[in-house]
């Protein structure tokens, strides 16, 4: 069972007065004999979002052995914000210029961010995978069209966020998924080099030969590799 982000309620803090249950989108929280209780490890997303709401202190954000995070074990009324999504698109779908033209998306899948996916998720079967650095969107203007078209996207800060979670996850998603290919765009700052490692930790660890493309994107716009 892999580590990850969840949340564990101090029962001796608690009393019970139920304000984080409304701000538990994922409803993984009930109040049960008088205290709040995680209800199952698999409904929870590790993302704490009930934490500010309670008055005594009780809920912290640990990090240990448990179950994945599931949306499906929502029903069909999940947390949109996770929920697995896949809409393929039409790949050749002409780029449009000149005024007034709107161009069409080219992603494929929600969610993106690195936390959120399910690392069992049907879109990456055969995937050829994108891991962008979340600045590099706002910096090249070419993004969809250049890196995302006909990749399965993953969006991460790792400056910002948990880079040991993040290669724990992309570390699951490779070992137990056949990716065809993967391609890390990041900006040529230097805390945004990280993840290159991480995905190349992640391939070697896996035994498997995928091909891997590293691309830079310069703050002013230039793709450099």
């Amino acid at each position: 069972m892999p580590k990850r982000k969840i949340i564990k309620i101090d029962e001796d803090k608690c009393n019970g007065c139920g304000l984080c249950i409304p701000n538990c989108h994922e409803g993984a929280l009930q109040v049960i004999d008088g205290k709040a209780r995680l209800i199952s490890d698999a409904l929870c997303d590790g993302l704490g979002a009930c934490l500010g709401h309670c008055p005594q202190d009780a809920i912290i954000v640990e990090e240990r052995e448990a179950e994945e995070y599931n949306d499906h074990a929502h029903g069909p009324s999940g947390c949109p914000g996770s929920r697995v999504m896949e809409f393929r698109r039409n790949e050749e779908a002409p780029l449009r210029q000149g005024p007034g033209a709107h161009n069409v998306s080219r992603l494929q899948q929600w969610p993106v961010q690195i936390m959120l996916v399910s690392t069992h998720a049907p879109y990456f079967k055969g995937a050829d995978l994108l891991i962008a650095a979340d600045c590099v969107p706002f910096a090249y203007a070419d993004f969809h069209e250049e890196l995302l078209k006909g990749r399965i996207l993953l969006v991460g800060c790792p400056k910002l966020d948990d880079i040991a979670a993040y290669k724990e996850k992309i570390d699951e998603i490779v070992k137990h998924n056949s990716i065809r290919s993967i391609t890390c765009a990041h900006m040529e700052v230097p805390c945004c080099f990280g993840l290159i490692e991480v995905i190349r930790a992640a391939i070697a660890a896996s035994g498997k030969n995928i091909p891997f493309h590293d691309v830079t994107i310069a703050i002013t716009g230039q793709k450099r590799s």
